[in-house]
């Protein structure tokens, strides 16, 4: 008897340090932020210490892309690791704003539930799951998180909401309201973005001992733009809508902060996978985020509303003050995760993103992606090695050449009219292995969004009208 409890203890004490060699996994994920607007990304404006420094422990990835310009497709092309035109969810679920044409509207809109989550394939790694913040992938309960991989939740099922608890409940909106589990609603007691960040704490104290992963989706720096009293007297250079964010920006950074001091306290932070990175590009007349120098805002596809700021630290794997050029994308992060958790890829059926860890290691000298695909009604991109083409409803398709021209203000399409046809006929082919999306919002927000890119085409355009809230010197 004494031999076989202790061959069980033996046992179970091998299973528990094979556990904690596993990586345990967080990924960070703003709403809305500036391509710009971080110190590790450049800013001399924004003040961002904690995830600056999680950077210089990392890898920085120059061109990181999420799969949409705007944020419900962009988290379903993240959590599946594939484009997420391929099961039907190429626009954004926004009930009221939504063609009646469509084939699912309201509650029907959501993460099909045929398909495959990041938690989903991790919970089967032995990993224990938590979701905190912005969830946007169906309001309905059958697409709550909880039945979508993931074992704990706090946060709310919409896409966006008030940084503070809601007196009343809005009316028709009860995918604003903050919930704890399932159904149980539970208003934050502080200002929301420290209260996602208290609740990741509060999941890795009660799990440290075991291999887990947290996706915390923060709504900053979303509108509406609310921010604290505190944080927004750190910037008494700015006014308006850019003071705005930058406090909004700093509470972002503190709360991360915070999960990080916690990893580090307990002796979890070396051997801890963590990615930072933005669901689209910042919509600059919406809170005044900067996505220089690239043109373009959120919901276009200009780089500006494609490439996001994207970071990963591992530091027991990965050196630190890397700097990673070629192309990478969100949906490669689901492989990456699961590679890294000691998964094999070959159960992984049908996706499009690839493990990173070989590429920025430097096993593989080779490029991630050789290519790339974006769509949105007619729009449409492809991307090709460093050859990036667009084509639009409303004007000729356009070509650029991102190796010299990030901002895409020299359109070649005229000088390399064969390269224009060969891609659109590329992109053509993808397009016809995709399904019919499944709903579609009014044909005037097409409208809206070129406008929209019209208006930040131009990057000294845009610097113009940042400057706008910067406070004289002489004030």
């Amino acid at each position: 008897m004494k031999k076989t409890l202790l061959l069980l203890i033996l046992i179970g004490s091998t299973i528990t340090v094979k556990a904690q060699k596993r990586p345990n996994i967080i990924f960070l994920f703003s709403d809305d932020a500036g391509y710009a607007d971080f110190g590790f990304q450049g800013s001399t404006v924004m003040k961002t210490p904690n995830l600056d420094q999680m950077a210089k422990d990392g890898v920085i990835f120059s061109q990181g892309y999420v799969t949409d310009a705007t944020c419900a497709p962009s988290r379903a092309g993240l959590m599946t690791g594939k484009y997420q035109q391929r099961f039907g969810y190429e626009e954004i679920n926004v009930p009221g704003f939504m063609s009646e044409s469509s084939k699912f509207l309201g509650d029907d809109m959501g993460l099909p539930l045929d398909q495959v989550t990041m938690a989903d394939y991790l919970k089967k790694l032995g990993y224990t799951n938590a979701m905190i913040g912005k969830w946007h992938l169906g309001d309905a309960d059958r697409y709550h998180p909880l039945k979508r991989g993931f074992d704990e939740f706090y946060g709310f099922r919409g896409g966006d909401r008030s940084y503070y608890a809601y007196k009343d409940i809005p009316k028709g909106h009860l995918d604003k309201l903050m919930e704890s589990g399932f159904g149980n609603f539970e208003e934050p007691k502080a200002y929301a973005t420290d209260v996602f960040a208290d609740k990741a704490v509060s999941f890795i104290e009660r799990n440290q001992d075991k291999p887990f992963f947290i996706y915390l989706a923060f709504n900053a720096v979303h509108t509406p733009m609310e921010a604290t009293p505190e944080d927004l007297a750190q910037f008494p250079n700015l006014k308006g809508t850019r003071k705005e964010v930058a406090a909004m920006t700093l509470a972002l950074d503190r709360a991360c902060g915070k999960v990080f001091d916690k990893l580090k306290a307990l002796g979890l932070y070396e051997n801890t996978i963590i990615v930072f990175s933005n669901d689209n590009g910042g919509p600059t007349d919406k809170n005044a985020s900067s996505n220089l120098p690239l043109s373009g805002t959120k919901s276009n596809h200009l780089e500006g509303g494609l490439r996001v700021p994207f970071v990963m630290s591992w530091p027991a794997k990965l050196k630190g003050n890397q700097r990673y050029q070629y192309p990478v994308s969100t949906m490669d992060l689901l492989p990456t995760f699961y590679a890294s958790a000691g998964g094999k890829l070959s159960d992984l059926k049908d996706i499009d993103g690839v493990n990173l860890l070989p590429y920025v290691k430097g096993e593989l000298a080779s490029r991630p992606h050789e290519t790339l695909f974006w769509k949105k009604e007619n729009r449409g991109v492809y991307r090709e090695g460093d050859w990036k083409f667009i084509r639009f409803p409303d004007r000729p398709a356009e070509l650029y050449d991102l190796s010299k021209d990030i901002a895409e203000q020299n359109d070649l399409a005229t000088k390399y009219p064969q390269r224009v046809r060969e891609m659109y006929k590329k992109l053509f082919q993808w397009e016809l292995t995709l399904e019919r999306p499944l709903w579609m919002l009014k044909r005037e927000y097409e409208k809206y969004d070129l406008d929209r890119m019209d208006r930040y085409r131009t990057p000294e355009l845009v610097k113009k009208e940042l400057l706008q809230y910067n406070v004289s010197a002489k004030k």
